[in-house]
């Protein structure tokens, strides 16, 4: 009769709607769907669209809030001071960024640096579960109120969250501190590196005893 066969999909459930899932879709059929993305107001002030990078299988996945200047101009996540102290975190764990996978909330920068606003988070956001959904990690970690408010859906200060590992539609979520924070409140690195510890114990993985 013509018909090639009918699509199978999945679902992951989001605050507004169900996000359906390509049973067997991939990150480039994700990123392919991405397109040259005019979905939101953030792609009259983007250079680039940042999508994430990593291991398509990674069992860590990291969720920050969106693109900087320096992501923006690379079109990669987490290059900028921030990232390259999140790579330090990742490489004091016993990783390396290859080992894991790097995303944000949103994919395009918002204009200077502020937070995303709840449309244009809300129309990334099934691009994310999707990209959770093939990933299937078996932890998260959301770096960042920003991150945390907009995955978990919920408005507990990230203050009051962070180091517990929390459940999230079948996944493992930690929530910690944004490395931008970071650079601003260096007494707040020793609290990090305590929910990374974590992490990896989850994780099954050895824990170094310092963060050097």
């Amino acid at each position: 009769m013509g018909i090639q066969g009918i699509p199978t999909y999945n679902t992951v459930q989001g605050s507004s709607a169900t996000t359906p899932i390509h049973a067997g879709e991939s990150l480039d059929d994700i990123r392919n769907d991405v397109g040259d993305c005019q979905r939101c107001k953030l792609c009259s002030t983007r250079t680039n669209i940042v999508f994430g990078v990593g291991n398509p299988h990674a069992e860590l996945m990291f969720i920050g809030e969106g693109p900087g200047a320096d992501e923006d101009a690379q079109g990669e996540p987490f290059v900028g001071r921030a990232g390259k102290l999140l790579t330090k975190i990742i490489e004091a764990m016993g990783l390396q960024r290859s080992d894991v996978y790097i995303n944000n909330i949103v994919m395009c920068r918002p204009p200077n640096n502020r937070a995303p606003e709840p449309d244009e988070s809300a129309t990334c956001k099934p691009f994310l579960l999707r990209r959770i959904a093939v990933i299937k990690p078996k932890l998260i970690v959301c770096l960042g109120a920003t991150a945390v408010k907009n995955l978990l859906e919920v408005d507990t200060p990230i203050s009051k969250i962070r180091g517990k590992i929390q459940d999230w539609q079948g996944y493992k979520v930690m929530p910690t501190f944004h490395p931008a924070f970071l650079l601003r409140n260096p007494n707040m690195k020793k609290p990090v590196w305590e929910d990374m510890k974590v992490v990896l114990e989850f994780l099954g993985k050895p824990v170094p005893e310092k963060n050097g």
